[in-house]
């Protein structure tokens, strides 16, 4: 009986180190990025003490239609004048059926 085998088509690309400079923590744990692209990053933290980066991209102000927008702005209107509804009662809501 022969055995198959396949081989991996793609080959992993090679990673170059952009910069390298030693980076401490301040009072509250902060780091500064050097160089940055972006301004917010998903921070993950891996097993072996390493954390891996990724920016991240707000959606600008421009994506949001007008029409939202306007509709956003009149409800923190209301709420700064304390111009809101009676609390909600939820608690029939959230008795789970057995």
């Amino acid at each position: 009986m022969s055995t198959v085998t396949i081989n991996a088509s793609r080959r992993r690309k090679s990673v170059s180190i952009l910069q390298h400079y030693v980076a401490t923590a301040d009072s509250k744990n902060r780091i500064s990025l050097r160089g940055s692209q972006t301004k917010y990053f998903h921070v993950k933290a891996l097993s072996n003490g390493s954390y891996v980066l990724e920016p991240r991209v707000l959606i600008s102000p421009d994506a949001i239609p007008a029409r939202t927008l306007k509709m956003i702005d009149s409800s923190v209107t209301q709420l700064k004048r304390e111009k809101v509804s009676a609390p909600i009662d939820l608690i029939r809501f959230a008795e789970v059926e057995k």
